[in-house]
Formats: C-alpha cells, sequence, structure tokens
C-alpha cells in the first residue's frame, strides 16, 4: 500500500520540480499545460504525503524550504534522464514532432525568421512552435524554452551554440536625405548630419569604422554623432531613416528590404561599421546530451534559408 501511494506521487514530484525551475505557481502552470488550481492542488497532495511544507508562499513570491529543495535535488537527474529517454524514443518516429518553443529579437524575427518558421511547419506538420518576440535575454533553461536565436559576438559557453549566417552592420539613409544635407565622404563628416541610433548608454554615442581597404584594424577611427531620435529597436531606426530623418545604423536584416528596393541606400560604402552589432546570428539551446529531433531540424532549415536570402544582394 505505501509503495503504489509513493507511485501516484510521481508526477507530483516533477511538478514540485518545474515549480522551483519556474519560481512561479503561474508559470509552472503554464509550462505544464494545467490550471494554476491544479497546480496548487498536487503540491498540497505532496505536502500532505510528505507530513512537511515544501513551499513558503507569500503575496509576491515563493520559495521551497529545505525539505522542499532536498527532494528537487535529490529527483532533478532522475527526471532529467527520463525526459532525454523519452525524447531519444520519440525521434525513433519517421518525422520530427512534439513542441519547441523558441525565443528571438522582435527585429530578426519579424523580417527574416516568422517566413521561414511557416516554412518548417508545412514541412514538419507534427511540429508546434511557440516563438516568443523578445529583445530581452531570457534564461533558456529557468523560461523553459528549447531554443535561442541570438545576435551575438560571443555565444554562452555553458550553452550548445549553432552559427546560422554571418551578419554586418550597415549605414543607411534616403536619397532625399542626402540631397538635402550633403552625402558624407569620410566618417568624420557624419558630425554635421542627423544620426539616428541605438542607445547603448547615458555617454555620448560614438560611432566606429574601418577602411575596407586594408588589413583589419587599419584606419579605424571613432566619431562621436548626435541625433534627435533613438531606439531600441532596429525596425523603429529603419522607419525614421525610410520618412528621411537622418542617417542611420542598423543590422542589415532589418534594412534589407528596402535596400533591395532602393528606398534606402548605403552611406559611406568604403567604411565598415565595427562594434555597433554583432557579426554573426545563433541558434543556442542548453547544453544536453540528447537533443530532439525537431529541434535540430528546425536549426538545419534556419541555417540553409538564411544562407540563401539573407543578404539583401545590392
Amino acid at each position: 500500500m505505501q509503495e503504489q501511494k509513493i507511485n501516484a506521487l510521481w508526477t507530483h514530484l516533477h511538478w514540485l520540480s518545474v515549480l522551483a525551475q519556474q519560481g512561479s505557481y503561474t508559470a509552472a502552470a503554464a509550462r505544464l499545460g494545467v490550471s494554476k488550481a491544479a497546480m496548487s492542488q498536487r503540491i498540497a497532495e505532496l505536502e500532505r504525503a510528505a507530513k512537511v511544507t515544501l513551499v513558503q508562499r507569500t503575496t509576491r513570491s515563493l520559495r521551497l524550504t529545505e525539505a522542499g529543495q532536498k527532494l528537487v535535488d535529490d529527483t532533478r537527474a532522475a527526471f532529467e534522464q527520463i525526459e532525454q529517454s523519452f525524447a531519444q524514443v520519440r525521434d525513433l518516429a519517421e518525422q520530427p514532432s512534439g513542441l519547441v518553443r523558441m525565443t528571438a529579437p522582435v527585429a530578426l524575427a519579424r523580417q527574416q525568421l516568422v517566413p521561414l518558421l511557416a516554412e518548417f511547419l508545412k514541412d514538419f506538420p507534427d511540429v508546434r512552435l511557440e516563438l516568443d518576440l523578445s529583445d530581452r535575454l531570457s534564461a533558456l533553461a529557468t523560461e523553459g524554452f528549447d531554443l535561442a536565436i541570438r545576435h551575438t559576438a560571443r555565444p554562452p559557453d555553458t550553452h550548445v551554440a549553432w552559427a546560422l549566417c554571418a551578419t554586418e552592420s550597415v549605414l543607411v539613409a534616403t536619397r532625399a536625405y542626402l540631397r538635402r544635407r550633403g552625402e558624407p565622404q569620410t566618417p568624420a563628416d557624419l558630425q554635421a548630419h542627423n544620426c539616428l541610433h541605438y542607445p547603448r548608454s547615458q555617454d555620448t554615442p560614438a560611432w566606429t569604422f574601418e577602411a575596407r581597404q586594408g588589413p583589419a584594424g587599419h584606419d579605424r577611427v571613432t566619431v562621436p554623432v548626435t541625433g534627435n531620435f533613438a531606439a531600441n529597436n532596429s525596425e523603429a531606426l529603419r522607419e525614421a531613416a525610410l520618412m528621411g530623418a537622418g542617417i542611420a545604423l542598423m543590422p542589415d536584416f532589418s534594412a534589407q528590404s528596402a535596400l533591395r528596393q532602393g528606398k534606402l541606400v548605403r552611406v559611406l560604402p568604403d567604411w565598415k561599421p565595427v562594434g555597433a552589432f554583432a557579426e554573426t546570428i545563433y541558434a543556442i539551446r542548453p547544453y544536453a546530451p540528447h537533443v530532439p529531433r525537431a529541434v535540430a531540424a528546425l536549426v538545419d532549415h534556419l541555417r540553409k534559408g538564411l544562407a540563401l536570402g539573407f543578404k539583401e544582394g545590392v
């Protein structure tokens, strides 16, 4: 009888581990696909069976008691092994399947990823995608994401990272703006222009350039810039530039379509902006011995799609 009671609590223990990982009943319930009331009831049942408080609740937060943390710590490896084993068995199926939760920057996702994801779902109808559009750097394991797309120079050492494609920063403006204000011939000329920039700190913004002719680092110059508009989103900078507001510095994926259509043109094409944005886009996931087939297929699809259609071709 005692063994039967313990066996009936396996799912309760798993839910406790998810609660510890997510940090709230609401987030844990969403991760498990259950109601908050069901989540609370399972934890209460587990506490009654254990005859000890496992979770201390306040109006604003919760934390595990010493007993609750011990249960989570002692069972974590077992649940991780069960999850990996099930994923391996599921991947024996012909087609990738299951839910993939991924997060990606807003501009990159809207302009480049969503069309590729739609194609992927046509090819793999048994896969379900849940996409979180956010420029915030999420803690993948804690927030339950299987994959993150990151525009970064240095992916975290604790994660697995696949390089999807190279990218670069571009300086752009409309022809009308350049006719009205004059076209810069050197980086120093930017000081006489309205520069639309991505705010990095409270310091005076500055842009750094390298001459495209010569070795890396040759003729590197940094110029302070000023402008009446700054935004922490490259789509917003692009739209302001399209309205003729000034010269904008942004990742090439944000300018791609406007450059192809001739609505924007490159400024200072003989100079390469450096240090403003990373030069590689990565797919990143928490380390695990086994990569689900759906995740591997998605990474492969994104790599091929971005390689084929990423550059603006001008």
